[in-house]
């Protein structure tokens, strides 16, 4: 059974709820995971506490080292990660491989911390008197990570507030809970003390109980809408500062300008990579005509040649992460034929390169798709790409626009000023020029507009080390300072 970390050792909990966890390519169960309660939770977060208050304390220097021994574990054991996100969420091990590699580049701008909390000094604000800023840590702070990135997500996080001093609860997804253990025992094999980073496994009942207790100062989450929502509303009440990253319906738009292969290769990779269990995929692909039928029909001939199956066997596209998923995608899919938006892949055909019980759904490509669709309104989650026909630039921006969801965006064209006016007027918070999955790299912050993020701060980069710190100003006069004593050794950051 996998159970939790807490203080620097694996424990099972009091709680006897028990979820089970699946290998998506085979449908087998593989394991049962520990349920905590709101006493397991709450003994993680005692444990955070007494860590917090010798952790702040420790050096720039410290907190650094720890940070670059665990880069170096992370890097030497990236196969092993990948492996188990693979077994446990079903990625393809390549994709898997992809996003051990982008929480790396979290923890290598964590490595530069130093220089991320330097603040500010000025001389004689005043006769003799100088005024300067602080950032200082919160304390404990909660993670809520959700089952499509175990690694990348955590590591959006935890990296960034344990370098600014601040000790985790996190809570991985019981879908996918083994590869938040290994992270939790690698940063102790690095350095971290025991504490600083612990690990509660459960469902919705530890989620409220982080939500609800007094000595949780922040919460990070990501997941859908829905519960980002409730997670804002339910942390600020509870007067913690919180910033939830929700859900997305990400459109590309096409102008007719626009190199067509480029951008069928693209709307391919953007809109069925890791099955379409992204919350920056291409779900809504605007072609701007006339450029409509030359694009369906080479994004339909790529998708001929992708192959669905176990991600170990060298596959292009996994299974859905569980059966009720799968069920709930495929809902979808019939829902959008019953609509007339037009199939011209239907994934419900597809035949796995895997166990016939894996938690299988193709690569779906629907044509005219319309707005009041439910394949276009609501975000599936899933290998499903839609295809809106408009008349202009100006109809798509408007589409994109109205639209609830704001979180990543791409427009594919070789009209410089073209580009430049849709990164200006478009209303998403993360926009791709020619690239169809705009992720930012780790020192800029990755986040959304509109119903897409709730709070006011983005994850990682500058945004990151603002939300894991308080800001201080300090105001002093040293009337007569003296310095005395005689020592002839370097002087060192410890």
């Amino acid at each position: 059974m996998t159970g939790h970390f807490v203080d620097g050792r694996r424990v099972d909990g009091t709680s006897t709820r028990r979820g089970d966890v699946f290998d998506p390519a085979t449908g087998r169960r593989t394991g049962q995971v520990a349920l905590a309660c709101a006493a397991d939770v709450a003994t993680a977060v005692r444990a955070a506490g007494r860590a917090a208050r010798s952790w702040r304390d420790a050096s720039l220097a410290k907190r650094t080292a720890v940070l670059f021994a665990f880069r170096e574990l992370v890097n030497a054991r990236r196969d092993r990660l990948a492996e188990v996100i693979t077994a446990e969420h079903g990625k393809v091990l390549a994709d898997a491989a992809g996003e051990v590699q982008r929480g790396l580049e979290v923890i290598e701008y964590a490595c530069g911390i130093p220089s991320a909390l330097r603040g500010g000094f000025s001389e004689n604000v005043s006769t003799e008197v100088d005024s300067y800023s602080l950032r200082q840590p919160l304390g404990v702070v909660a993670v809520i990570s959700p089952f499509n990135f175990p690694v990348m997500v955590p590591l959006w996080f935890v990296p960034v507030a344990v370098a600014c001093g601040n000790a985790v609860v996190l809570k991985p997804s019981e879908k996918d809970p083994g590869a938040a253990l290994l992270l939790a025992e690698w940063f102790a094999e690095a350095g971290l003390p025991d504490g600083v980073l612990n690990v509660v496994n459960g469902d919705a009942e530890a989620v409220e109980a982080l939500l609800d207790h007094p000595d949780v100062r922040a919460v990070s989450f990501v997941g859908s809408t829905p519960v980002a929502r409730h997670v804002h509303q339910r942390g600020t009440a509870a007067g913690k500062r919180v910033q939830a990253l929700g859900g997305a319906k990400n459109h590309m738009v096409v102008l007719p300008d626009a190199d067509l292969d480029l951008a069928a290769d693209a709307a391919v990779n953007a809109g069925f990579g890791s099955a379409g269990e992204r919350c920056m995929a291409i779900s809504a692909l605007v072609a701007v005509e006339p450029v409509a039928d030359a694009l369906v029909a080479r994004i339909a001939e790529r998708m001929a040649r992708l192959r669905t199956g176990d991600g170990r066997r060298g596959c292009d596209m996994g299974p859905l992460v569980t059966a009720a998923h799968a069920a709930r995608v495929r809902g979808y899919v019939e829902a959008g034929v019953a609509a007339g938006a037009v199939p011209v892949v239907d994934g419900r055909n597809v035949a796995p390169d895997g166990d016939p019980a894996g938690f299988w759904l193709g690569p779906t490509l629907f044509d005219r798709v319309t707005p009041d669709m439910s394949i276009y309104t609501d975000e599936i989650f899933g290998p499903v790409l839609g295809v809106l026909r408009v008349g202009s630039y100006d109809e798509a921006v408007d589409l994109v626009n109205a639209n609830p969801y704001g979180n990543g965006t791409a427009i594919f064209t070789n009209d410089g000023g073209a580009a430049r006016r849709y990164q200006h007027e478009v209303e998403v918070g993360m926009v791709g020029i020619n690239v169809p999955i705009p992720v930012p790299m780790a020192y800029y912050s990755f986040g959304g507009w509109k119903a897409s993020l709730f709070g006011d701060l983005h994850a990682h980069g500058a945004d990151g080390v603002a939300f894991f710190t308080r800001g201080k100003v300090v105001t002093s006069r040293w009337l007569d300072p003296r310095h005395g004593g005689v020592n002839l050794g370097f002087p060192t950051q410890t």
